[in-house]
């Protein structure tokens, strides 16, 4: 069995709502980068990755000029051989960055392929821990209004939703526990509710406001530095009041390897569209679980659900508003907060390709 086809697309997916973080400001749209693998027997697999809206040409380009030269040929089943053979043929330029979400695509495609092979949904082909998830709904909501903010919350709730983030890194930190005051006050006591900085403050900013916001039973304090200051976030971890959440801007096994030794993170959050697909994520898990810490998932919820019911240190699944569910047939639902992985044999996403190609990029 010999790897025949590798083939990538780029859309351009509007948004229903305009979203906003501390970061990224506002956001009307995001970038899908789809790659269908396909072997000489018939086989197919799909793999995705997105952007928060530029940078997807250039993952694209990775895709066909430099990655699918170099896996065409190979064995699908051998998936850590070609993971090596991508890593180590674009090392140079790559280590993360635009030639991880390649990375990431081809070998989600490779895995949905193979499970697809033998018959098996993802998350048991992947060892099969309980296909039942947590789930919180990530609000992407930081220039809401507070009417807004409250009522996104309301519908969370109605969905199915018993877990909810929010966004924080207003310019006065006032604004931030007052909006966190309100929308405890609607949850109640005992719903979880996480916050997410996107990197938005300093150190001494960071510590500040953990403690300022443990009052409101806060269940974690998400990005709250940037990702590059491993000492900063055991800082923050220890001089805080929160426990701490970082990945999504991690995209090497090793960037992990240093958090977690250093202690500088509570719940290791990898994004499987970005950290180097299921191969790289599954090992991630597997680290945080020998130092007994559980895993969560950052953004593709319809791929992290089967991810986090394979491993049994699965924490929340984050389920993200990015509007994609216009585009899946039989997207995920959520169940009294609990998200199950399907039966489907791969990871079960069927794109409407009738739909999506509406929006398909053309330079």
């Amino acid at each position: 069995m010999k790897i025949a086809a590798v083939e990538g697309a780029h859309y351009h997916i509007p948004l229903p709502v305009t979203l906003s973080d501390s970061t990224h400001g506002e956001m009307s749209a995001f970038q899908l980068v789809t790659v269908r693998v396909k072997d000489d027997e018939g086989g197919e697999g799909l793999g995705y990755t997105y952007t928060a809206g530029r940078g997807a040409q250039a993952i694209l380009s990775i895709i066909r000029h430099d990655l699918a030269p170099l896996v065409l040929g190979e064995d699908p089943r051998r998936v850590e051989r070609i993971w090596e053979k991508m890593w180590w043929g674009i090392h140079y330029t790559g280590r993360g960055g635009v030639a991880g979400f390649g990375i990431s695509a081809v070998d989600i495609a490779l895995w949905d392929l193979n499970a697809r092979r033998a018959g098996e949904p993802l998350w048991r082909f992947l060892g099969g821990h309980d296909p039942g998830v947590r789930a919180y709904a990530g609000g992407i909501d930081l220039h809401f209004t507070d009417e807004a903010l409250l009522e996104q919350a309301h519908g969370f709730l109605a969905k199915g939703f018993r877990a909810v983030k929010m966004k924080v890194g207003r310019p006065l930190l006032s604004e931030d526990l007052r909006r966190v005051a309100a929308v405890r006050e609607l949850l109640g006591a005992d719903t979880p509710l996480m916050v997410d900085a996107n990197m938005h403050w300093r150190i001494d900013e960071a510590i500040r406001a953990s403690r300022a916001l443990a009052e409101y039973g806060v269940y974690w304090l998400e990005e709250p530095t940037i990702p590059d200051d491993v000492a900063g976030h055991v800082a923050i971890m220890r001089q805080g009041a929160l426990p701490v959440a970082a990945g999504e801007n991690l995209h090497t096994v090793f960037e992990f390897r240093n958090y977690i030794d250093a202690g500088a993170v509570a719940f290791p959050e990898p994004d499987v569209s970005n950290c180097g697909g299921v191969t790289i994520w599954m090992k991630i898990a597997h680290m945080a679980e020998a130092h007994n810490l559980p895993v969560t998932s950052h953004g593709v919820h319809d791929l992290h659900v089967h991810l986090l019911a394979a491993v049994p240190n699965a924490s929340f699944l984050e389920v993200h508003g990015f509007g994609l569910e216009r585009f899946i047939r039989n997207p995920l639902d959520i169940v009294d907060g609990v998200a199950t992985a399907p039966d489907r044999p791969g990871h079960g996403v069927e794109m409407d390709w009738d739909a999506l190609e509406a929006h398909r990029w053309r330079p």
